[in-house]
């Protein structure tokens, strides 16, 4: 029996993702041990785990070198890798919105065209191109979106908002949700026909756990 190899988000997605496969049995007690290692293994049960940075967790699935990823939603649709989402985990719930003051609200209803701050740069595109049909010029940034419509770099901004408390201490408010995000579990197109009896059961126990 070959392994099946996870890819999991570093941080809290790992540490959730981790909890609800050992809620149905799939555990690996070497992940938590202090170690240089980047392969933990589960001989027992033929499973492999890796932590990555979540931007890279869907490229590693799409190419094989993970059966399994662990990754928000935010992340699949900026990657927009060739992969299937399999599964709402449930967890890490936010939503992408666009944001910025108050006043801001008059160019995204007018149709103006305006610079967009963001992280996520396919994302504000697909939005603002797609399903407003709003000309805009995407500003791709790393640090901290808020800065953007505070210094004048750009009108608004899309970003993941979870409580709204950083927005609101800067004066900013959501003006347009774009979609909800949550976690994710993503699987390899051919080790979903490969290994679709071992699969299906990971994904129908997690499902169960919802119900």
């Amino acid at each position: 029996m070959r392994y099946l190899t996870f890819a999991l988000a570093k941080g809290r997605m790992a540490k959730a993702a981790l909890k609800k496969l050992e809620a149905i049995g799939i555990t690996c007690d070497e992940i938590y041990t202090d170690t240089r290692k980047l392969i933990f293994v589960n001989e027992e049960l033929k499973l492999k785990f890796f932590l990555a940075k979540a931007s890279d967790v869907p490229t590693y699935v799409e190419y094989g070198a993970a059966d399994i990823g662990f990754v928000g939603k935010d992340t699949i649709l900026e990657e927009k890798r060739n992969l299937y989402e399999v599964v709402d985990l449930g967890f890490g719930k936010c939503h992408m919105v666009v944001a910025g003051p108050p006043e801001a609200k008059k160019s995204l209803e007018f149709n103006n065209t305006i610079r967009v701050a963001t992280k996520y740069p396919r994302i504000a595109k697909e939005y603002f191109y797609n399903k407003k049909n709003q000309k805009v010029e995407i500003i791709k940034l790393n640090g901290s979106i808020e800065l953007a419509p505070l210094v004048g770099l750009a009108e608004v901004i899309v970003d993941i908002v979870e409580t709204g408390a950083t927005l609101r201490d800067n004066g900013l408010v959501v003006l347009e949700t774009i979609v909800p995000l949550s976690a994710r579990m993503v699987v390899n197109r051919v080790s979903m026909k490969m290994e679709d009896e071992r699969i299906n059961r990971i994904i129908e126990g997690l499902r169960d756990l919802d119900k």
